[in-house]
């Protein structure tokens, strides 16, 4: 009986001025490939459908992640406004009138997958460079203090709550479209 060899399951350091924000950079990382392990298979129409009684689909969520991402990075870790160049990822409001994630619709999953992609990029590079230091100052708002220390610890979590959503909407969207296809094998 071959038996399956053991798995060695340790947080590693990508390159980084400073180790210690190396590994927090392979946990931003790990977060972001179980993301994508979850949306393998899924398509555009999967990306766009939505439960009857949810405000936003899964490509609103993929929206949001990307925006959340950016704006921590920007307002809270690196203290700037936002790059002009930033807007021609970004031409929606995260949130509509109402408070409800905006409906990003008619977007494909590719889009959806670049855009997280370019901010996760311009997030690890503004970490590679900086010191332990800066990594534990708290950034003095008007609202809070934050270190970006607590900003991944915060952005791996609020990945997290969002692929498990994503996870569930993509089975809901699945089961739906089974059950057209059971109902109407034509596909009329």
């Amino acid at each position: 009986m071959d038996e399956k060899p053991k798995e060695l399951l340790t947080v590693k350091s990508v390159m980084a001025r400073e180790p210690e924000i190396g590994r927090e950079i392979w946990r931003l990382q790990d977060a972001r490939q179980r993301t994508i392990q979850v949306l393998e298979g899924a398509n555009n129409r999967l990306i766009n459908w939505r439960l009857p009684q949810e405000n936003h689909d899964i490509g609103s969520l993929l929206y949001h992640i990307a925006a959340i991402e950016l704006s921590w990075l920007f307002e809270e870790i690196l203290e700037q406004p936002f790059p002009p160049e930033a807007e021609e990822y970004f031409p929606y409001p995260v949130r509509d009138e109402q408070g409800h994630l905006f409906k990003v619709r008619e977007t494909s999953l590719e889009d959806h997958l670049r855009r997280l992609q370019v901010v996760r990029g311009l997030l690890v590079d503004s970490l590679k460079v900086m010191s332990v230091e800066d990594f534990r100052r708290p950034r003095q708002l008007p609202e809070y203090d934050v270190a970006p220390e607590w900003v991944i610890h915060h952005l791996t979590q609020h990945e997290a709550e969002h692929r498990s959503e994503i996870a569930g909407m993509l089975l809901a969207a699945q089961a739906a479209m089974d059950k057209e296809k059971f109902s109407n094998p034509s596909g009329k």
